[in-house]
């Protein structure tokens, strides 16, 4: 149920971020991806009612740590490590203008 959850969540948006609102790594990459100018759409899982349930879904794609966990076009990209590994080599602006989450 929560891998359907999960679907409808990121469904026909460009950036999703899951995260805690406290989490320091979340925050940075939260900060990195407005900083191109995209918008994601994120939530909170220690904010929302149903976050517990989403947490252990990230589990079973994979997330550890579960946040922050990125979709860019519904695809599931990875956590902070793998965001900041794309922008070293330079590919993430180019993934998120192809996600139409940033035009410039």
């Amino acid at each position: 149920m929560a891998a359907e959850l999960i679907t409808t969540m990121v469904a026909e948006r460009p950036v999703v971020i899951f995260s805690k609102s406290a989490c320091g790594m979340s925050h940075s990459i939260k900060t990195l991806i407005r900083g191109f100018g995209a918008n994601p759409t994120v939530y909170e899982l220690d904010q929302i009612p149903n976050g517990q349930q989403i947490e252990r879904e990230l589990v079973e794609l994979g997330c550890q740590p579960t946040v922050p966990a990125i979709f860019i076009e519904q695809k599931f990209i990875g956590g902070a490590s793998k965001i900041m590994s794309l922008q070293v080599r330079n590919e993430l602006v180019p993934m998120l203008r192809r996600a139409r989450a940033i035009w410039v």
